[in-house]
């Protein structure tokens, strides 16, 4: 029996939103990824292997132009020409193949204007260019398993946060390069059945290598951190009392605080989660706020910027002031304090816990009817915290 072709409908391509492949038929699909992106996709055999051929975005390649560069290429197949190798003899010196870090800045300027704020972009690049520095003059086509495993190796155990969060944006770029063409083959930053055979689980680390400071600690660390001066100290004030990461911290400004429904709104371009969060505002995070406060404020100032006018503190800085009153603890360390502390010394509710770290509880019907943010206990939960974080606190000095 004949092999069907052509079963796509032009409006099938319009409509067409479930991820997954979906045949036209002579080895032509329409892939569509979990992202959303949709873009055309050539298999066929040459020399024995079996190959697949990016022919474009579904924007920029209509049905009836992906079945004929198809035809084309499936004929070249046919003679024994590989049709991968062909295009690109082709183009020759006429198609310029970005670098990686070109390729990045091209996603980035695409993606963001569908982002909620200007930061997020900011973080992109910043993100990308120190951690994947070591091979971001590499071509975007020559990015190999090894080079990712470059970026992340240093990162994967000590900042497994951070790298997470590097190799999921490297995963969109090489993923948005392979769609204009600029690559082919499988995403070597790919986790699932790829980089998670090498690598331990990011969720298996994070834990284990954020060293927490036993709770019962925490007072005579916080009565330290009010006698210190400077902005470093009061970040991290902010970030323990407020039981937040530190770039939610890092990146605050004073637009985000509503200081009548004494509530801190990050925006969700900010957020882990894509999703915004509001913290309630405790006595104790007023006083941090009343120690670093100008005379005046803009809306888009940030509330604990650094040396350079407009830039935050470096994410380093509170780790070297740890260094220094605290070795051995770092930032992120006290989210896991907080969470000791409320499940050993209070009565509060684990899912009022848990959305104070802005975690994701119980699965998608749960969440369905659970449909509020538990502001008001979420309020009480973080005043007992700073209540007793701040029990052994002394008068500020400076």
């Amino acid at each position: 029996m004949a092999r069907q072709v052509n079963r796509l409908t032009a409006t099938q391509v319009k409509t067409l939103r479930a991820p997954g492949r979906h045949a036209d038929g002579n080895g032509l699909y329409l892939v569509v990824d979990p992202a959303g992106g949709r873009r055309w996709v050539l298999f066929y055999q040459s020399a024995g292997k079996r190959r697949e051929m990016g022919l474009g975005s579904v924007g920029e390649v209509t049905l009836a132009e992906a079945r004929e560069a198809a035809r084309q290429a499936k004929g070249l197949a046919r003679t024994g020409t590989d049709p991968i190798e062909a295009r690109k003899a082709a183009a020759g010196a006429a198609v310029l193949i970005p670098t990686l870090g070109e390729a990045a800045d091209s996603l980035i300027t695409d993606l963001a204007p569908g982002w909620r704020s200007a930061k997020t972009a900011a973080h992109w690049r910043r993100s990308l260019q120190i951690h994947a520095k070591a091979v971001s003059s590499k071509r975007i086509d020559r990015i190999t398993t090894e080079d990712v495993l470059v970026v992340l190796r240093p990162l994967w155990v000590t900042k497994p946060e951070t790298a997470a969060i590097v190799r999921q944006r490297l995963e969109r770029v090489l993923d948005g390069a392979k769609v204009k063409g600029w690559r082919e083959g499988e995403n070597p930053a790919r986790w699932r059945g790829h980089l998670a055979h090498i690598l331990p689980k990011p969720r298996k680390l994070v834990r284990g290598h954020f060293p927490a400071m036993p709770f019962d600690d925490l007072p005579a660390f916080m009565a330290l951190l009010t006698t210190q001066s400077g902005v470093t100290a009061r970040v991290l004030e902010w970030t323990i009392l407020t039981a937040a990461r530190e770039s939610m911290a890092l990146g605050a400004s004073w637009g985000e605080l509503d200081m009548r429904a004494m509530v801190w709104t990050i925006p969700a371009g900010r957020m882990k989660t894509n999703k915004e969060l509001r913290v309630p505002i405790t006595t104790a995070m007023m006083a941090v706020l009343d120690r670093v406060r100008p005379p005046a404020v803009a809306p888009d100032e940030l509330i604990f910027a650094g040396n350079k006018p407009g830039r935050p503190l470096s994410n380093m800085a509170m780790d070297m002031l740890l260094r220094r009153h605290a070795p051995g603890y770092v930032p992120h360390g006290f989210r896991s304090t907080f969470r000791d502390w409320a499940g050993e010394k209070t009565d509060f509710a684990r899912e009022v816990a848990e959305a104070a770290l802005a975690h994701t509880v119980g699965d998608e019907t749960e969440r369905a009817y659970r449909r509020g943010d538990a502001l008001e206990k979420r309020r009480a939960l973080m005043e007992a915290w700073a209540s007793f974080a701040t029990s052994s606190a002394r008068k500020p000095t400076s």
